[in-house]
């Protein structure tokens, strides 16, 4: 089956692509200074910062989840750090899109950022603050959930046979009314998103037990299926 994968089509690709000459970009990061005023009432960022009702946000890439000494997390956050997330530009942009959904119980109570452009923003602006050690766009591989699956070669034919139960829910045509798009991904952000749900990182009931039973092999497949797919819309926040 030939690879139809879009670049224009999937948001975390244009998202990663779009870091990558935000060096040359001041906008976004001023537009992300902008932006960061819903954050201040609760998180500290820059000289000085400290902690206030949230942890401050100063060194964020490549800090493990629940990671600063000192500061009260929730179970859960505390849960997905001990789970293996780091936080990559990747990471953050779904946390950022959907912080409840991304990580179900967390305290912080934001709605998220609908736009990708937002989302693209307020990352340029956190990166002003992490350092050189954590100028490359491109998220971790070390820290990526899956990585056995993802260096199988998937077969998408097999996939599209597993796929039946995923489009029970989630639109093969890339829409997502409720309900997140998985089309167009590539295979080791989807199989990484699978391993979330096997390992209890994501709360999901249902797509637990549907990752649990996951094999690697079966998870390969349904990425390289689902990565064939054109994705219909570009997707904004939703995904």
């Amino acid at each position: 089956m030939t690879s139809r994968r879009h670049m224009a089509g999937h948001p975390m690709l244009w998202l990663i692509a779009g870091l990558m000459s935000l060096a040359a970009m001041p906008g976004f990061a001023q537009s992300g200074e902008k932006l960061f005023r819903k954050c201040a009432a609760c998180h500290a960022v820059g000289e000085g910062a400290r902690m206030k009702v949230g942890p401050h946000i100063n060194n964020l890439f490549g800090r493990t989840a629940g990671g600063i000494d000192g500061y009260r997390y929730s179970k859960p956050m505390r849960a997905a750090g001990e789970g293996g997330l780091v936080w990559t530009d990747a990471t953050l942009a779904e946390y950022l899109k959907a912080p409840r959904t991304y990580i179900k119980g967390t305290r912080m109570n934001f709605v998220g950022f609908k736009k990708q452009a937002d989302l693209t923003a307020m990352i340029a602006y956190l990166r002003k603050f992490s350092g050189s050690a954590s100028a490359s766009p491109v998220p971790n591989k070390t820290v990526m959930l899956g990585a056995a699956a993802a260096n199988l070669e998937g077969d998408a034919e097999y996939g599209e046979y597993l796929s039946g139960e995923c489009v029970t829910c989630h639109q093969a045509s890339g829409k997502a009314e409720g309900i997140p798009a998985i089309v167009g991904w590539p295979p080791d952000l989807f199989i990484h998103a699978l391993y979330e749900y096997k390992t209890k990182i994501r709360k999901n009931p249902v797509m637990q037990t549907i990752s649990g039973r996951l094999s690697d092999e079966e998870m390969a497949a349904l990425a390289a299926y689902f990565g064939t797919l054109e994705t219909a819309t570009i997707m904004g926040g939703e995904q």
